[in-house]
């Protein structure tokens, strides 16, 4: 049977790995762990020359790019909204949140939000690639995460038949 510990890495591309590397060092605290430049794709051999960046996210969690030279410029999935894809990255509770908006800002970043979301409350903000950031806290009662786990299975059953939201979200308000 798969037992997953936790996600080793998500790799994003990026159009300049130092610049990233320096976004993510000076606006989010993030130190670099490891580099990786190679001639060709190991798992496929293609010959495509890159760089993987490795960042720490915090709590074991790695934040990866690769800047590739053999491919077309890099866009964003134009088919998709802008806000879908997004990587967040989960802060302790809202003075925190409420600091790193002020210290983004004070660093250039453009910050929207607060924006509240009934469980979570969260800021958002762009890298230089145009990869959307969230920095999150969870403001959800115990009581409140239950019950949204325990509804999952009834509430994506319902959205599969209907393609539509539960009429009624109070549950998301109680505590």
């Amino acid at each position: 049977m798969i037992d997953i510990k936790q996600i080793h890495h998500v790799a994003y591309r990026c159009k300049d790995a130092k610049e990233t590397v320096d976004f993510y060092r000076e606006k989010l605290n993030m130190e670099l762990l490891v580099c990786i430049a190679e001639d060709k794709v190991p798992s496929t051999q293609e010959p495509n020359p890159y760089m993987h960046v490795f960042l720490d996210a915090g709590a074991g969690n790695i934040l990866a790019f690769f800047e590739i030279t053999g491919a077309k410029e890099m866009s964003r999935d134009l088919n998709t909204p802008e806000w879908v894809q997004h990587i967040a990255f989960r802060l302790d509770n809202e003075e925190e949140l409420l600091d790193a908006k002020k210290e983004l800002e004070s660093k250039g970043v453009e910050v929207l939000g607060i924006t509240e979301h009934g469980i979570i409350r969260s800021i958002y903000f762009f890298d230089p690639n145009g990869h959307r950031l969230e920095l999150t806290c969870v403001t959800g009662s115990d009581k409140q995460m239950k019950m949204l786990k325990d509804i999952a299975p009834e509430m994506l059953e319902e959205w599969s038949k209907t393609k539509r939201p539960p009429k009624q979200a109070a549950w998301l308000h109680e505590d």
